[in-house]
Protein backbone atom coordinates (compact mmCIF):
# COMPACT_ATOMS: atom_id res chain seq x y z
CA UNK A 1 0.00 0.00 0.00
CA UNK A 2 3.23 2.50 1.03
CA UNK A 3 5.93 1.60 -0.67
CA UNK A 4 7.20 5.01 -1.31
CA UNK A 5 6.95 7.53 1.74
CA UNK A 6 8.20 11.40 1.45
CA UNK A 7 9.17 12.91 4.35
CA UNK A 8 9.71 16.83 3.13
CA UNK A 9 11.96 18.51 5.62
CA UNK A 10 12.88 22.11 6.78
CA UNK A 11 16.08 20.64 9.07
CA UNK A 12 14.15 22.13 11.87
CA UNK A 13 13.33 20.59 15.27
CA UNK A 14 10.17 19.51 14.43
CA UNK A 15 11.82 16.65 12.03
CA UNK A 16 13.03 14.08 14.73
CA UNK A 17 8.75 13.57 15.74
CA UNK A 18 7.70 13.57 11.65
CA UNK A 19 10.44 11.03 11.78
CA UNK A 20 9.86 8.47 14.47
CA UNK A 21 6.20 8.37 13.40
CA UNK A 22 6.88 7.46 9.78
CA UNK A 23 9.40 4.82 10.88
CA UNK A 24 6.32 3.01 12.35
CA UNK A 25 4.36 3.48 9.54
CA UNK A 26 7.19 2.15 7.28
CA UNK A 27 7.96 -0.55 8.82
CA UNK A 28 4.62 -1.87 9.30
CA UNK A 29 4.79 -1.45 4.60
CA UNK A 30 8.35 -2.18 4.57
CA UNK A 31 8.29 1.40 2.40
CA UNK A 32 11.23 3.18 0.83
CA UNK A 33 11.48 6.57 2.62
CA UNK A 34 12.08 9.67 0.66
CA UNK A 35 13.64 12.56 2.35
CA UNK A 36 13.20 15.89 0.29
CA UNK A 37 14.75 19.42 0.97
CA UNK A 38 13.50 22.34 -0.76
CA UNK A 39 15.30 25.43 -1.07
CA UNK A 40 12.80 28.49 -0.69
CA UNK A 41 14.08 30.89 -3.10
CA UNK A 42 10.74 33.29 -3.36
CA UNK A 43 12.46 35.32 -0.01
CA UNK A 44 15.27 36.17 -2.01
CA UNK A 45 13.82 37.98 -4.96
CA UNK A 46 14.88 41.36 -3.61
CA UNK A 47 18.54 40.75 -2.88
CA UNK A 48 21.12 41.98 -5.31
CA UNK A 49 22.69 38.70 -7.45
CA UNK A 50 26.15 38.03 -5.80
CA UNK A 51 24.17 38.36 -2.53
CA UNK A 52 21.32 35.57 -3.89
CA UNK A 53 23.70 33.03 -4.87
CA UNK A 54 25.89 33.26 -1.48
CA UNK A 55 22.08 32.56 0.47
CA UNK A 56 21.27 30.26 -1.88
CA UNK A 57 24.76 28.24 -1.16
CA UNK A 58 24.24 28.47 2.51
CA UNK A 59 21.02 27.19 2.23
CA UNK A 60 21.78 24.55 0.25
CA UNK A 61 24.44 23.23 2.66
CA UNK A 62 22.00 23.29 5.44
CA UNK A 63 19.35 21.33 3.19
CA UNK A 64 22.16 18.73 2.65
CA UNK A 65 23.03 18.47 6.37
CA UNK A 66 18.99 18.09 7.06
CA UNK A 67 18.74 15.23 4.35
CA UNK A 68 22.32 14.06 5.70
CA UNK A 69 21.27 13.80 9.55
CA UNK A 70 17.77 12.07 8.51
CA UNK A 71 19.64 9.79 6.14
CA UNK A 72 21.86 8.48 8.53
CA UNK A 73 18.75 7.87 11.27
CA UNK A 74 16.51 6.10 8.80
CA UNK A 75 19.24 3.86 7.53
CA UNK A 76 20.17 3.18 11.01
CA UNK A 77 16.58 1.97 11.39
CA UNK A 78 17.03 -0.55 8.30
CA UNK A 79 15.14 1.71 5.68
CA UNK A 80 16.08 2.48 2.06
CA UNK A 81 16.40 6.10 1.90
CA UNK A 82 15.85 8.11 -1.02
CA UNK A 83 17.44 11.77 -0.81
CA UNK A 84 17.24 14.96 -2.57
CA UNK A 85 17.31 18.74 -2.58
CA UNK A 86 15.41 20.94 -4.70
CA UNK A 87 14.50 24.75 -4.87
CA UNK A 88 11.82 26.72 -5.77
CA UNK A 89 8.55 27.31 -4.12
CA UNK A 90 8.44 24.10 -1.04
CA UNK A 91 5.00 23.08 -1.56
CA UNK A 92 5.33 22.94 -5.25
CA UNK A 93 8.42 21.06 -5.16
CA UNK A 94 6.82 18.77 -2.50
CA UNK A 95 4.13 18.21 -4.94
CA UNK A 96 5.95 17.81 -8.15
CA UNK A 97 7.95 15.20 -6.22
CA UNK A 98 5.26 12.75 -4.96
CA UNK A 99 4.17 12.59 -8.78
CA UNK A 100 7.45 12.40 -10.56
CA UNK A 101 9.06 9.34 -7.90
CA UNK A 102 5.47 8.34 -7.40
CA UNK A 103 4.87 8.75 -3.56
CA UNK A 104 2.44 6.61 -1.97
CA UNK A 105 1.99 8.95 1.49
CA UNK A 106 3.56 12.25 2.53
CA UNK A 107 4.26 12.70 6.21
CA UNK A 108 5.23 15.61 7.41
CA UNK A 109 5.09 17.95 10.47
CA UNK A 110 3.06 21.13 10.92
CA UNK A 111 3.59 24.05 12.93
CA UNK A 112 1.23 26.60 12.41
CA UNK A 113 2.26 29.52 14.20
CA UNK A 114 -1.21 29.92 15.94
CA UNK A 115 -2.92 27.07 15.86
CA UNK A 116 -6.11 28.29 17.00
CA UNK A 117 -6.60 30.12 13.74
CA UNK A 118 -4.35 27.67 11.51
CA UNK A 119 -3.59 23.89 12.37
CA UNK A 120 -1.54 23.81 9.94
CA UNK A 121 1.58 25.71 8.53
CA UNK A 122 1.03 27.77 5.07
CA UNK A 123 3.10 24.92 3.30
CA UNK A 124 1.07 21.88 4.74
CA UNK A 125 -1.78 23.13 4.52
CA UNK A 126 -1.08 24.18 0.47
CA UNK A 127 0.28 20.08 0.55
CA UNK A 128 -2.86 19.08 2.19
CA UNK A 129 -5.34 20.82 -0.46
CA UNK A 130 -3.65 19.81 -3.69
CA UNK A 131 -2.09 16.49 -3.00
CA UNK A 132 -3.38 13.69 -4.69
CA UNK A 133 -2.28 11.03 -2.70
CA UNK A 134 -2.48 10.52 1.41
CA UNK A 135 -0.71 13.65 3.55
CA UNK A 136 -0.30 12.15 7.08
CA UNK A 137 0.50 15.86 9.09
CA UNK A 138 1.97 15.90 12.88
CA UNK A 139 1.30 18.26 15.26
CA UNK A 140 4.37 19.40 16.35
CA UNK A 141 3.80 22.30 18.17
CA UNK A 142 6.12 23.81 20.98
CA UNK A 143 5.59 23.15 24.53
CA UNK A 144 5.71 26.85 24.69
CA UNK A 145 2.67 27.60 22.48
Amino acid sequence: MYDDILVPTDGGETTETVLEHTIEVAAEHDATIHVLYVVDDGALLTLADQMKEDVLENLREEGQEAVAECQEQLEAAGFEVVTALRTGRPASEILAYTEQEEIDLVAMGTHGDDYTKNMLGSTSKEVVTNATIPVLTYNVQDEER
